[in-house]
């Protein structure tokens, strides 16, 4: 599929060649978050590659403008809108089930969050709002989604978590729901707990001889669209917002990571795939960090996870 001749469509292309991005064609991707940032430049790669790539968006009218601008960029790009808020598990499952419905998912990309919110706040089933989109709405996303993907030949789960992972070194296990509150700390806690969900995934699926495959991915530091000018943060989140706005790489040099972990071939199961050089470079996996591969804390949060969502991916073992 070719670029139109739109400013910068070339430096675009060539940005992904140069990671060797593989032909798509043929398979059906989801992007969780895809109408901006990160979501929305990694959706637009696998089209360009040939996917067929499903948007899956909370705002629909910005999620329909963002499926335009790629097609105007992309000659015969294949990209669909449909809703799905991961604040609502309600939300989560009608969508899982329209897309088992439609035949084999061979990528997702849990690829939505939220990012600083600077009060605590609640989704509609009364998780922690960083919580509850970042990790448990797509831990449910997994579950529902998990008969379609074990029909594509090799499929890819990607979830996304973020060097503020770090700072939590241990999960937190109130999940957020009391005790005092961080806008950065209940971030971290959440990116910390993607990263343990990805992980045991795909031992669970090794371990029940599945064909798919979970990795993470991180975009180093990258100027993500997380900002929200009138929420009243405060200053910390502020200038936390404003450093990345005007230090950090672009949303597509960021969402090489995820585009990467979802496509290339060979890639070991449970890795991290991030920037060369930690916030910037092209992407490489690694390990997973080693508080991303606690078995007790990891055992403890799928449990957990299960028991609030009311969904469970696959039995323990």
């Amino acid at each position: 599929m070719n670029q139109k001749g739109t400013p910068g469509g070339g430096g675009a292309a060539n940005r992904w060649r140069s990671i060797g991005l593989p032909d798509q064609i043929g398979r059906r991707a989801i992007v969780t978050g895809a109408n901006t940032g990160l979501g929305f430049a990694a959706a637009k790669a696998l089209a360009g590659a040939g996917a067929d790539v499903v948007l899956a968006v909370r705002d629909l009218d910005r999620g329909v403008a963002a499926a335009q601008r790629i097609r105007d960029a992309l000659d015969e790009a294949k990209v669909r809108v449909v809703h799905l808020d991961l604040a609502r598990l309600a939300s989560v499952a009608d969508f899982a089930a329209t897309q088992c419905a439609q035949g084999p998912v061979d990528i997702l990309i849990n690829n939505a969050g939220l990012m600083l919110v600077p009060r605590r706040e609640f989704t509609a089933d009364g998780f922690e709002a960083q919580m509850g989109v970042n990790h448990l709405g797509h831990y449910a996303l997994v579950a529902g989604l998990l008969p379609a993907l074990e029909q594509a030949p090799a499929a890819r789960i990607v979830g996304v978590t973020s060097l503020a992972a770090r700072r939590a070194r241990r999960l937190d296990q109130r999940l957020g729901l009391d005790g005092d509150y961080r806008p950065m700390g209940a971030y971290s806690q959440s990116k910390l707990a993607v990263g343990l969900f990805a992980v045991e995934l795909d031992r669970r699926l090794q371990a029940a001889g599945s064909r798919a495959r979970s990795l993470l991915a991180h975009p180093g530091w990258s100027a993500t669209a997380v900002a929200q000018p009138e929420d009243g943060a405060g200053r910390k989140v502020v200038f936390s917002r404003r450093a990345t706005a005007l230090l950090g790489s672009s949303p597509a040099s960021g969402a090489r990571s995820e585009v990467a972990a979802a496509t290339f071939p060979d890639l070991p199961g449970g890795s991290l795939v991030g920037p060369h050089f930690l916030v910037r470079g092209a992407p490489r996996a690694r390990p997973a960090p080693k508080a991303m591969t606690d078995p007790a804390q990891a055992g403890w949060l799928w449990s957990r996870s299960a028991e609030l969502t009311g969904v469970e991916p696959l039995p323990g073992s």
